[in-house]
């Protein structure tokens, strides 16, 4: 593609003075341009969609502009509210591309038992009821030459894992749920390589970028943007992720929600100013004959 906009719609934080409104959650708007036809493409809805509303409304994006859903896994911070968008949205048949999985039972027990999935009001049927049209794959989507989905996440790496104890039922046993649902974004920009866009990387974000890397045949990786879930990561771990991300070499890196404090330490002293903290309202334009992007907020 020609050029990808990146939208922060929805994060754990918001800059200073920012007119925005934070929550727990992340939520983008891909605008990617190619040979004339531009899509918009929603990345995630955080968990408060009058929060997420709000944003659009204050950065002057329409509901109506939206042509499809990518949601990165099940978690209610990641899905909450998605009816409710998908009305104001407006559209018959609208894509909305997960995991086939991401309807599962999926539930944490500490603090005490709670389910942390997709919640009532925006399941199967309520998609569907609000026009959306689902595609379910395991398999990486191309929605557009140049944008696709990463599809289910190989793990390959030794030292990642999911972040956080989660568990599922099957066939009436409860299992731990390595949250195979798990799926990112991935832009070829021409002129500047790939752009990966990560909900929670709890696939692990070496994988997520191995992945990306593999089926765009991209090796140059341009930016990464997202919640990398090293919030609860022992030093090692954020350390071994640091060094592994560090050689691929990308011009930039934003990483917040899950991410944690200590990893956006780690990740600045490894990338100097190509890092930065991610937040509600930025806006990242990537274009050919821009080094390195522009960033509103």
């Amino acid at each position: 593609m020609s050029s990808l906009t990146i939208s922060v719609l929805a994060e754990d934080s918001v800059a200073y003075e920012s007119p925005y409104l934070g929550q727990h959650g992340v939520s983008f708007l891909l605008t990617a341009q190619r040979e004339g036809i531009e899509r918009n493409v929603l990345v995630d809805v955080a968990q408060n969609p009058d929060a997420l509303l709000e944003n659009m409304k204050k950065m002057g994006i329409a509901a109506s502009c939206i042509d499809a859903i990518v949601l990165t896994h099940c978690h209610y911070d990641h899905t909450q509210g998605l009816g409710r968008i998908l009305k104001e949205i407006g559209k018959k048949d609208l894509p909305v591309i997960a995991h086939p999985d991401i309807f599962r039972l999926n539930f944490i027990i500490d603090p005490y038992l709670r389910h942390v999935g997709v919640m009532e009001g925006d399941r199967r049927v309520d998609i569907e009821a609000a026009g959306g049209s689902l595609f379910l794959t395991r398999d990486p989507l191309e929605l557009m030459p140049g944008l696709m989905t990463t599809g289910e996440v190989d793990r390959v790496t030794d030292f990642e894992e999911v972040g956080i104890a989660l568990y599922t039922v099957e066939e009436g046993k409860i299992q731990n749920d390595t949250m195979i649902d798990d799926i990112s974004v991935a832009a070829r920009v021409e002129g500047k390589g790939l752009v990966i866009i990560t909900g929670c990387s709890h696939a692990g974000i070496v994988n997520i970028v191995k992945q990306a890397v593999a089926i765009s045949k991209t090796e140059k990786v341009h930016g990464i943007i997202g919640g990398f879930h090293l919030i609860d990561a022992s030093v090692d771990r954020i350390q071994k992720t640091a060094r592994a991300l560090k050689e691929y070499n990308p011009d930039w890196v934003y990483a917040g929600h899950c991410t944690g404090f200590r990893a956006q330490v780690e990740l600045f002293k490894a990338f100097k100013d190509r890092f930065s903290p991610l937040h509600t309202g930025i806006i990242v334009k990537i274009r050919y004959d821009a080094l390195p992007p522009s960033m509103d907020s």
